[in-house]
């Protein structure tokens, strides 16, 4: 009897608790995966993330840059005027032809022409007036328009504009004669001592006010702070240019000239719509592109143009990769490091 009962309570306490054994295992949360697990998981998703956001763009880059790239050096390797597949097969002559070709040789010192003498003018120029519009002046706003309206104006109103007024009968001459001034009338477009001149002019009219809008956002990102501590300790406002502004203004510099070197070596619509691939071979404004465009469409020799167009490509490249290696590449770290932090 009392062994009965005595035993009751244990046996009562051992069942009670063993539900609460039981809710406790079962309420116990999975362990969590290792780090290593986690890191991939995370490297994974940002992978995908990666190929969805840039996924297009790699597309079209490919489409649009890559394929007719491709397809223009299949082409190189043909003698092919446009009618029907390409079967006269004559291997790397074509691009042989290129290094031997006199034409080339000419426009090519053309688009060096161009390339030196627009950094040379509109680098000097686009400071100074970033500069000046830099300051607290009347007017500011106004000039600024008046400066980049130009760049957005479609290439093919500006030539025609142009190719109208310096005509031989053009706007230009009238205005000279009527000013009393007709020994300085000329013919701005046809002449070759001339020629690349007024191509010059033309160039920097257009895309200063790009080169503007790049210095002023250069130079409003350095702090005043410096300017102010160099004035305080007696700098003239040139030996702040010289000493502050220009040296941190370098990145932006270096930007500009990279794409005006490259806009450079592929210039063509200006020069096309003002002189046409006839005129501006003997005005000395040729440049690759328009050779390019007359060997192949107005020569119907579509296998040596498509070598010249491979053959600006590989240049504009190799710019491109020499540019980046020894000018940008400082600029670029610097970049994503202050972005990582």
């Amino acid at each position: 009897m009392s062994n009965t009962l005595g035993t009751e309570p244990a046996d009562g306490h051992q069942s009670q608790g063993t539900p609460g054994a039981g809710s406790a295992a079962t309420s116990a949360r999975p362990a969590p995966p290792p780090a290593a697990t986690r890191r991939r998981r995370g490297r994974a998703k940002l992978r995908f993330e990666i190929a969805v956001l840039s996924g297009p763009a790699i597309l079209v880059f490919l489409a649009f840059v890559i394929f007719p790239v491709a397809l223009a050096a299949f082409y190189g390797f043909y003698r092919w005027h446009g009618y029907g597949p390409p079967t006269d097969w004559v291997g790397l002559n074509n691009y042989k032809l290129i290094l031997t070709d006199p034409a080339f040789q000419q426009v090519l010192w053309h688009t060096g022409v161009i390339l030196v003498l627009s950094l040379a003018v509109q680098g000097p120029l686009a400071i100074g007036l970033a500069l000046l519009l830099n300051q607290k002046i009347r007017g500011r706003s106004a000039i600024r328009i008046l400066i980049f309206v130009p760049y957005v104006v479609s290439e093919v109103i500006v030539g025609t504009g142009w190719s109208l007024m310096l005509q031989s009968s053009g706007a230009l001459n009238d205005l000279l004669r009527h000013l009393g001034l007709g020994f300085l009338q000329a013919d701005w477009l046809s002449d070759p001592k001339l020629a690349i001149w007024t191509l010059l002019g033309i160039i920097s009219w257009k895309y200063i006010g790009f080169a503007v809008i790049l210095m002023l956002a250069g130079l409003q990102s350095i702090p005043e702070e410096l300017s102010e501590a160099a004035q305080i300790d007696g700098a003239s406002y040139w030996q702040i240019q010289r000493r502050i502004t220009l040296p941190l203004l370098g990145p932006t510099i270096r930007i500009w000239a990279f794409l005006s070197i490259i806009g450079s070596l592929q210039l063509f619509d200006l020069v096309y719509i003002i002189w046409g691939p006839y005129v501006a071979g003997t005005a000395g404004t040729s440049t690759m592109a328009i050779y390019m465009v007359g060997q192949g469409r107005n020569a119907g020799n579509y296998g040596y143009g498509s070598a010249i167009a491979v053959v600006m490509f590989l240049i504009s490249l190799v710019v491109a990769l020499l540019y980046q290696r020894f000018l940008l590449r400082r600029d670029l770290q610097g970049a994503i490091t202050e972005g990582a932090s």
